[in-house]
């Protein structure tokens, strides 16, 4: 599988690191990061955070393309997502058509706050693909209901274990959250990915 860099902790309404303090690049253009895996075989047992207000959750039935790429490009913007920026449009617009792939997208009067991927095509997973909130809905309460959500729905599937991953480029509280909420790290790799700013893709 590929080791997708998707920091994800602007998804927990935490404050957000801005890009001037993100890694520097070394003189190759590369950035050093560390992935750690993450998965889950056991719903989440606590009692789930209560709805905050003015939010509802909705599944975008027939995703298009613009629509998925203003909520990555905006989620991911602090946080070098940059892979789906990669991914040309009739290929991305496959994977929104395929049904083992699912977005969901958080609501705050009739705003988009946040949103999720589950990605359910490999028997016996689902994997929470991307996960985060727009900048102007973090700190608001909302990550932490979004993440239970998530959970509940990829559980509602009855996978064997939900898997997440994140990495040393987002906030340092991302990886004990995810653990909070039931993951458990399995595996960390070290790896150095190119730049996505020095690639004009961001």
């Amino acid at each position: 599988s590929t080791h997708r860099l998707r920091p994800v902790l602007n998804s927990m309404g935490l404050p957000p690191r801005r890009m001037p303090q993100s890694p520097s690049s070394d003189a190759d253009g590369k950035i050093a990061t560390v992935i750690t895996y993450l998965e889950m075989t056991q719903p989440p047992t606590g009692a789930a955070p209560a709805t905050p207000p003015g939010v509802d959750l909705k599944q975008v039935v027939h995703c298009s393309v613009a629509f998925y790429r203003f909520l990555y490009n905006t989620v991911g913007q602090d946080w070098l997502w940059y892979e789906r920026r990669l991914t040309g449009d009739p290929e991305l617009a496959a994977l929104l058509a395929d049904p083992g792939v699912s977005i969901h997208v958080a609501y705050r009067q009739s705003a988009p706050a946040g949103f999720f991927e589950l990605d359910s095509r490999q028997i016996g997973v689902v994997d929470l693909a991307y996960f985060g909130l727009l900048p102007e809905a973090i700190g608001q309460g909302i990550g932490p209901w979004l993440l239970r959500q998530a959970l509940d729905l990829a559980w509602s599937l009855a996978p064997a274990r939900v898997t997440v991953n994140t990495n040393s480029l987002d906030h340092p509280a991302a990886l004990p959250t995810y653990r909070k909420a039931g993951f458990m790290p399995s595996s960390a790799i070290q790896t150095r990915i190119d730049d996505p700013r020095l690639l004009g893709i961001m």
